[in-house]
């Protein structure tokens, strides 16, 4: 089986501006490279990995680009185009889609002071593009009002592939369940939208999370999504908070052991390859 991790990020604090990334941030505060990220990789049993972006800016997939030159473990990147403007998404699109390792791309809408900044005519518009380029968007639906977009995304380009980074982070420190249950039941009603699990850890409590905190929220997932729609992540270095990447790379494990191997086979790996269109291992 090739265990594929389809979502984690490597930043130069050097290099790239992350305005999110502030001292207050603790121990993910520094650069994270491809140093740190490899004996993670090989102590959990992970053989390709997906990177996604930290930055609303091209200088950021090109370091992650850069960093996939170097390192062909990294099979994959999803990157940034300005979507509030047609013509400059279009050449960067133009730009990096020759690359097979550039993949989808994204944008950390959840960092907007308008929480509808994705339902914005020209930002609808130009999600076209990516459409026109065989290239995936993944939605970062941290409030609930992000994961209503979803079904009106999917609407609008019933041909672009969707995924919702980190089951749009359920209310798992509240152990709460709606609206996030109903949201996620109706963006799977839409076969082209799929989701990472990922990222439960944060949205948990850091300190004591267990395995068992997550297992509802997954199984629900599971039930909407099937195996065949859903992918694995460790939302590494974020994971760093909350214990670290084998920590959750371990529940991960003991969430799926339930399923088949074929299932299991799905959720670690092929899902990711099939909905970010990565080459098969030669």
């Amino acid at each position: 089986m090739r265990v594929v991790d389809a979502h984690q990020h490597l930043w130069d604090l050097d290099a790239v501006e992350y305005p999110w990334l502030t001292p207050d941030a603790g121990p993910i505060y520094r650069t994270f490279g491809w140093s740190d990220l490899s004996p993670e990789l090989a102590a959990t049993g992970v053989d390709a990995t997906v990177l996604v972006q930290a930055a609303n800016s091209v200088e950021d997939t090109e370091a992650m680009l850069a960093q996939a030159d170097a390192h062909p473990e990294i099979v994959g990147v999803v990157g940034w185009v300005d979507l509030t403007d047609p013509a400059a998404a279009r050449a960067t699109l133009e730009r990096f889609a020759s690359d097979p390792r550039f993949v989808g791309v994204r944008h950390l809408i959840h960092d907007e002071p308008d929480p509808d900044w994705l339902l914005q005519d020209t930002v609808l518009d130009t999600l076209g593009l990516l459409v026109d380029h065989d290239l995936s968007f993944d939605v970062v639906a941290v409030l609930p009002r992000h994961l209503e977009h979803v079904p009106r995304l999917a609407r609008r380009h019933p041909e672009l592939r969707l995924v919702i980074d980190h089951l749009a982070k359920p209310p798992i420190r509240e152990k709460g369940w709606q609206p996030w249950a109903s949201l996620l039941e109706q963006a799977a009603a839409f076969p082209t939208v799929h989701a990472k699990v990922s990222g439960l850890d944060t949205a948990a409590d850091w300190r004591t999370w267990t395995t068992d905190d997550l297992a509802p929220y997954v199984e629900h997932a599971l039930e909407l999504f099937g195996p065949d729609r859903l992918m694995a992540g460790g939302d590494w270095p974020i994971s760093v908070l909350a214990g670290g990447y084998r920590k959750v790379w371990a529940a991960t494990d003991e969430l799926l052991a339930p399923l088949s191997d074929e299932q299991r086979r799905r959720v670690l790996g092929e899902t990711a390859v099939e909905f970010y269109r990565i080459p098969e291992a030669p």
